[in-house]
């Protein structure tokens, strides 16, 4: 089908570039726009869960600390996406195209669907958090598993994609009115609880008790939680192609990390101040309800869940729209097949959402028939995202030692080598962090790609190299192990 709008000359498919006309194209977004898509894509329903989140394996001086070590370690992968935006301005989509350019096209096939099946797996996620906090005003949606709730869950999703096929623009101004309201309860928020905050309360178990261990196996514990709020820092990024202007995919992502580790410190540790961490940890979901029910009473918890309702709305346009554009773009490429290059007269891609909406349908089910809870689904949505990370920081280790993209910016080398070192060492503490669990069922689901990645290379002609060939064994070795643990009770969801 012939391109609607411009993108960039792709392998396999000869495409003009998107800097042609996408300063004047109503299908491209303003800084604006992307700075509230990256703010809105990780102000979901995390924050709102963090204060028990945290509380329940952490006392106040391990959050603190583990705070300390996700900023440090997401400001350096924030800063690896504003280098990669710079310094190579022709790829589109850099989760996936940094990826493919540091391991070639499997690898970076991979890290599209590892990308995108952590986006439809979050959005589940947000959708039984959402219906469990309508459970707060009508009980018939209980814990947000209840059959009642995953029909509602079925219409609010369709109705969202129904939305989004009508225009970027429009879908991203949505996202952006959402974005203002959660920023405004999460203000609120924290004006309230640090008026409240007591000094006595946070420094009484600073540290914490035995049960909770040593303060390193209480950082551990929290680093999937702490690291799932800040997913969605690669959100201008993912939609590199839609960006008015290339500058401000980096303008962008520095600005959202910003504004966004600013207030999840602030609601995670304020919240030590008003409430002990074994009160902390015993709230129900979301949490931030009853830490401000207890300061200002009964019509805190219902603020906070009326605030929750709407961030979640906009996290579900924002991550739908980011989890079809992951798979459009390599499809544009070759490395996925080529009825997902299909769009809409509206510039929307129709097909790479239907597939995303699909697949978030099915899980909606799944999780009907299995009652998974919401931290279930967001470690194993986390879980998934972390190898995307790490290829994005060693490929940008790899530009600033060869010098590509340096020419009148040699001194600037040394800093991004620096950057791209520790960003890659601290995605591989999330790997060890994360632990064999949830990479075991990441293997579970990276092991149905391999139908794409084989369908796209019959469509190009091509075959499966030895090197390609072993990797799908490995694969394919992980997710039998998987299946088996699964089957004999050891691995559990």
């Amino acid at each position: 089908m012939k391109p609607k709008h411009s993108w960039h000359r792709a392998s396999g498919l000869d495409l003009p570039s998107p800097s042609q006309n996408a300063g004047a194209s109503p299908k491209t977004l303003p800084l604006g726009l992307l700075t509230a898509l990256v703010i809105g894509s990780m102000l979901g329903s995390g924050i709102f869960s963090l204060p028990q989140n945290s509380a329940a394996h952490s006392a106040p001086g391990a959050v603190l600390l583990a705070w300390l070590v996700t900023g440090a370690g997401m400001l350096m992968l924030t800063l690896v996406y504003q280098t990669l935006a710079l310094r190579k301005p022709d790829l589109n989509n850099g989760i996936y195209a940094y990826t493919r350019a540091a391991a070639g096209d499997f690898i970076g096939f991979n890290a599209a669907w590892g990308y995108w099946t952590s986006a439809w797996i979050g959005n589940v996620g947000y959708l039984v958090i959402f219906f469990s906090t309508l459970g707060f005003f009508f009980p018939i949606f209980g814990n947000g598993s209840t059959g009642a709730a995953i029909g509602g869950a079925s219409l609010m999703l369709w109705a969202i994609h129904w939305m989004i096929l009508r225009g970027m623009r429009g879908a991203a101004k949505l996202n952006a009115l959402a974005t203002i309201v959660k920023v405004a309860v999460l203000l609120i928020y924290t004006v309230v609880v640090a008026y409240a905050f007591k000094r006595q309360i946070f420094v009484a178990d600073f540290w914490g008790h035995a049960p909770l261990g040593s303060v390193y196996q209480q950082v551990k514990s929290t680093l999937l939680i702490t690291v799932w709020v800040f997913i969605g820092i690669e959100g201008a990024s993912v939609l590199s192609a839609r960006a008015r202007c290339r500058a401000d995919i980096g303008r962008a992502t520095v600005m959202g990390f910003i504004s966004v580790l600013l207030l999840l410190m602030a609601v995670s540790l304020l919240s030590f101040g008003v409430l002990t961490q074994t009160q902390l940890a015993a709230l129900r979901h979301p949490s931030m309800a009853g830490v401000l029910e207890h300061v200002v009473g009964r019509w805190g918890a219902v603020f906070i869940n009326l605030g929750l309702l709407a961030c979640v709305g906009g996290s579900l346009f924002a991550w739908t729209l980011l989890a079809a554009e992951t798979l459009f773009t390599p499809a544009r490429d070759g490395i996925m097949p080529r009825f997902l290059t299909q769009e809409n007269p509206q510039g929307m891609p129709t097909n790479a959402l239907w597939l995303t909406s699909g697949f978030t349908q099915l899980l909606l089910l799944f999780t009907l028939a299995t009652s998974a809870t919401y931290l279930t689904l967001i470690s194993l949505a986390t879980s998934m995202i972390l190898v995307p990370y790490l290829f994005s920081a060693v490929y940008a280790c790899r530009i600033a030692v060869r010098g590509e993209g340096y020419a009148a910016h040699e001194g600037a080398r040394w800093r991004d080598m620096l950057i791209g070192g520790v960003a890659t060492l601290y995605c591989v503490w999330l790997l060890y962090g994360a632990g064999p669990k949830y990479l075991l069922l990441s293997a579970l689901l990276y092991a149905p790609s391999a139908f794409l990645y084989g369908w796209a290379k019959r469509e190009r002609q091509l075959r499966l190299s030895t090197f390609e060939i072993v990797l799908l064994a490995g694969q394919f070795s992980l997710a039998a192990l998987a299946v088996w643990l699964l089957a004999t009770g050891t691995l559990h969801l």
